[in-house]
């Protein structure tokens, strides 16, 4: 393990060594004297209880020691550019995300990665045991309308065209139930170009992708629940309300100002209480800046059955209410879904609501149009974003806090400095010009 402290008592050297399960105390003679904090060390010895007086009843190895009889130095350390021995809430986040590496060594930091670990585990075999297929879908995709700005990735087979990175796996996991899947889910990554912010990651995170076929909205949600109070009994994890509290879009704007809202007590915070809510009848629709339509939350979303005529007639459209439901936590929107639009015609109907014509919506969405006209099921989703839950139960104030090598505030990757110049012969194999703007 690693030295984490040194106490010298002359003839008597006192080391704490650490390893990813916590620290032991270890005695040892002169040649302890060599070692400094943070060098990586094998010790053999004898494990001895420790007199009373000396106990340490805050660590769980703290009645006993180990009287080393034989020492080996792995590998020295350099003078470290920053302290892993507190919490780091003191230390510029830049500089410890510069040293990752080394901030992850600190217990904070690796309890809140080991529980990111557990979590993630018990959601699997959760849904496992629900007969859900984990399936991954590709990342090299197509651009999609998800309301954020896309990572493009270039083409060298194809010069001039662009893959792009997905915000989510919307399409795919719609596919895979019109090919039969019926349940489906996988821990996916996904990719958003947008402006930072302490409860999102800049580029790229991890949701929870969740589909099945079959299902009208409660069927979703009633799973989306029991699943999250089994996950969260076993980590221990308290509840504020088993069966969560259900509002509509417009109950909740009325009673908190906002459709993300915090139901905890002064009192439930402190007991690291989270508090679920559901949020119900969206507006399908809102009006653009331009005066056109937009969709509030997800294009692919079916309208409630009793806006359908609606929607396919194109009249009342800002009365028309979706099937999306979002999952609140502790004032923050940690998941969304919906009931999808599983004919041709319903989704069609949507995207000329917005203003395409007929030649985009073929280009842009033809292929979903025509999967949904070959026996698309009923089906719906949700994707809860993995970060955001862990954040408001570890309590942690930035969503960075608990993923392993987050970006920078300013969009540059933990360690590895990217985004970086590409060599001019890479640009040219690629068929690509790199124009700065001024």
């Amino acid at each position: 393990g690693w030295v984490d402290t040194k106490r010298d008592h002359k003839k008597i050297v006192f080391i704490d060594l650490r390893d990813r399960t916590g620290t032991v105390q270890v005695v040892g003679g002169e040649e302890f004297k060599a070692l400094s904090e943070e060098d990586v060390v094998y010790i053999k010895g004898l494990v001895k209880k420790r007199p009373d007086k000396m106990a340490n009843p805050k660590i769980k190895t703290g009645s006993i020691e180990v009287e080393a009889k034989e020492l080996k130095i792995l590998n020295k350390t350099k003078t470290l550019p920053l302290p892993v021995n507190g919490d780091g809430h003191d230390i510029d986040e830049e500089v410890r995300l510069k040293y990752r590496y080394l901030d992850i060594r600190r217990s904070r930091m690796y309890k809140n990665l080991a529980l990111r670990s557990k979590f993630i585990n018990l959601i699997r075999q959760y849904l496992f045991g629900k007969d859900f297929l984990e399936i991954e879908t590709p990342i090299l995709s197509e651009t999609t309308p998800e309301g954020a700005r896309d990572f493009i990735v270039p083409s060298r087979l194809q010069l001039g065209k662009f893959y792009a990175l997905p915000q989510s796996p919307q399409q795919y996991k719609q596919l895979l139930m019109i090919g039969g899947v019926e349940k489906y889910f996988q821990i996916a990554r996904c990719f958003r170009d947008e402006d930072p912010r302490a409860d999102r990651a800049y580029g790229e995170f991890t949701q929870l992708d969740l589909e099945m076929s079959f299902v009208e909205r409660e069927d979703v949600m009633k799973l989306a629940e029991n699943l999250f109070i089994e996950v969260y009994e076993k980590l221990k994890v308290p509840i504020k309300q088993k069966s969560f509290p259900v509002f509509t879009y417009a109950e909740a704007i009325k009673r908190f100002g906002v459709d993300k809202f915090d139901l905890r007590t002064e009192e439930d915070k402190k007991n690291n209480v989270q508090a679920f809510a559901w949020v119900v009848d969206f507006p399908f629709f809102e009006k653009t800046t331009e005066g056109g339509w937009t969709f509030t939350h997800n294009p692919f979303s079916a309208p409630k059955p009793e806006f359908m005529k609606d929607l396919l007639e194109k009249k009342n459209i800002g009365n028309i209410l979706t099937t999306q439901y979002d999952l609140v936590c502790n004032g923050y929107e940690v998941g969304g879904g919906s009931i999808r639009n599983h004919t041709p015609e319903g989704l069609k109907a949507v995207f000329e609501i917005m203003g395409l014509d007929e030649a985009e919506i073929n280009l842009k969405f033809g292929h979903m149009i025509e999967a949904l006209g070959y026996g698309a099921p009923p089906h719906g989703g949700i994707a809860p974003g993995i970060d955001r839950l862990l954040t408001c139960i570890t309590g942690e104030t930035s969503i960075r806090e608990v993923i392993a090598m987050p970006m920078t505030s300013g969009g540059r990757t933990a360690i590895m400095k990217a985004p970086s110049v590409v060599k001019e012969e890479k640009l040219k194999e690629l068929g690509i010009k790199a124009i700065l703007k001024s």
